[in-house]
């Protein structure tokens, strides 16, 4: 059995989150420098193949009318860089409040480490799917 990744795609960074092998448990793995986009890339393979996994979800922003604007488009054509997974595009509209609010629940200062929203919303996005 493999594990899903899911990906919270940010212009800065990148936020990793992984399931378990059974896939009911979503767990914040990492956060990436999004720049270079190659390295990016590079590096989401190898965690990626690490971790035994064969899907990747990726989050993608939708606007509130369900249109897709600048940054749905950018990750849409981000996760089209990554070949050699099946990759599933995730609404992923408001996951950065909820993430957010999940740091301040744990009373975990995120103001200085923004990576640690990204991770988290990627584990938000992932539980949306696992919960399908």
């Amino acid at each position: 059995m493999n594990k899903i990744m899911a990906l919270d795609v940010g212009t800065k960074r990148i936020g990793i989150a992984l399931s378990d092998f059974l896939h009911v448990i979503a767990t914040p793995h990492s956060f990436i420098q999004r720049q270079p986009e190659k390295k990016a890339i590079e590096e989401i393979l190898k965690i990626a193949n690490e971790n035994h996994v064969n899907i990747i979800v990726v989050g993608v922003p939708k606007n509130m009318d369900d249109s897709i604007g600048f940054q749905a488009e950018d990750c849409i054509n981000f996760s089209q860089k990554i070949v050699g997974f099946d990759i599933i595009l995730e609404d992923e509209r408001l996951t950065s409040e909820e993430a957010e609010e999940r740091l301040r629940e744990r009373k975990i200062d995120f103001r200085k480490n923004k990576g640690l929203v990204d991770m988290e919303s990627a584990c938000v996005i992932l539980e949306q799917y696992l919960g399908r």
